[in-house]
């Protein structure tokens, strides 16, 4: 095969790939635009990481790179994505119907003397977490209400309450306001506390500390108590049980819950989801943290178009390891790479390799039909 036939076989990818974007954006964005975010995307699912000038030589080949470059700096600059549009795209794609369990988090990086720190509800389900919303904040540490009120609102205003099965949340999501919110909306939740959190006992008037009510959990075991508590004011069910942590010692991990706390700890396991989903968007997929930007808006727009890319590759991951080939094992019940490698490296691999049969249509896999 030529060089001239692999660069007209990886360009009619990117047309394609367009095509289905301009189905499914159509109305919503110029095709200039549509035609940019599908070159984009290519470009990172073959070069894997969001350095500009690496992204750039993944562009047309018959365009210059600098040429690229400047116009990837131009859209980064100048244009608005809209972050709903995204949000919506990604939801129309998920191959399962809500209500979801969802789960809010928040990871963090830093450029230069830029912190970057993102505040993400992703939907889970079976296994895979899909970040859907994010909110990026120029500070180090906690989100605080608002900003947590403020994105399930986004939330709930774009796909409606009823797409809500229950919310996931580690220790940093506890307080007054948010549990109140939580419990006032009916949005059912399983929030992780600390051991040392102080709980009352509504009945009696006491306080007591949460721990002191699994006194008697041993290694793996759960219990879920019958009794409601009032943390922070709120009213709400505890379980717990007690596992290792990363050191290999033993400790409580101990639920508050809207209800069903007899369903807690199993519900709570699907939190780490998006720790996978974070790890996949830095290190183990799309290198996110190379990006030299320090500007929060064109991070955003960035962080959005990296999400389209990561969504599929979990797609097509998925289907791969469902039709084609499962992923292996590990001893340890793990599988030996996420769904999003196992999509990245074949969907690279198309793009990239001239002599790489692809039976699978992979463009396919953003189409909302």
């Amino acid at each position: 095969m030529t060089s001239n036939e692999k660069n007209a076989r990886i360009e009619s990818k990117s047309t394609e790939l367009t095509s289905i974007l301009e189905t499914v954006l159509r109305n919503k964005m110029n095709i200039a635009r549509i035609k940019f975010l599908g070159l984009f995307i290519v470009a990172l699912c073959k070069v894997q990481t969001v350095c500009f000038e690496k992204l750039a030589s993944g562009f047309e080949a018959n365009v210059k790179r600098t040429s690229s470059l400047r116009r990837i700096q131009r859209f980064m600059a100048e244009y608005i994505l809209d972050g709903d549009i995204v949000a919506q795209l990604i939801f129309s794609l998920l191959p399962h119907n809500p209500p979801y369990i969802i789960a809010i988090d928040r990871t963090n990086w830093k450029f230069g003397s830029t912190n970057i720190n993102a505040l993400v509800i992703s939907i889970i389900y079976d296994g895979v977490s899909f970040p859907i919303l994010f909110k990026l904040m120029d500070k180090r540490g906690n989100s605080n209400t608002k900003d947590r009120i403020d994105i399930m609102e986004r939330y709930i205003r774009l796909f409606g309450k009823n797409t809500i099965q229950c919310l996931v949340a580690d220790r940093e999501f506890v307080g007054e306001k948010w549990m109140e919110y939580l419990n006032e909306n009916n949005i059912k939740y399983y929030l992780r506390i600390r051991e040392n959190f102080w709980v009352d006992d509504p009945r009696t008037g006491n306080q007591i500390k949460a721990c002191h009510l699994f006194n008697s959990v041993k290694l793996n075991e759960c219990i879920a108590l019958r009794k409601i508590y009032s943390l922070k004011q709120q009213l709400c069910y505890l379980s717990a049980s007690k596992i290792k942590n990363k050191q290999g010692k033993p400790e409580l991990q101990i639920i508050v819950s809207f209800n069903e706390p007899q369903n807690a700890q199993e519900i709570y396991k699907e939190r780490w989801q998006i720790e996978t989903a974070f790890r996949a968007l830095k290190t183990s997929g799309f290198n996110i943290e190379d990006t030299h930007l320090n500007d929060l808006d064109r991070i955003e727009k960035l962080f959005s178009i990296v999400i389209i890319a990561f969504t599929w590759a979990f797609l097509v991951g998925i289907y791969l390891h469902e039709n084609v080939k499962p992923i292996r094992m590990l001893k340890h019940g793990r599988r030996a790479q996420s769904f999003v490698k196992y999509g990245l490296n074949y969907i690279s691999s198309v793009l990239l390799n001239p002599l790489f049969q692809d039976d699978i249509n992979i463009c396919k896999f953003l189409s909302c039909t």
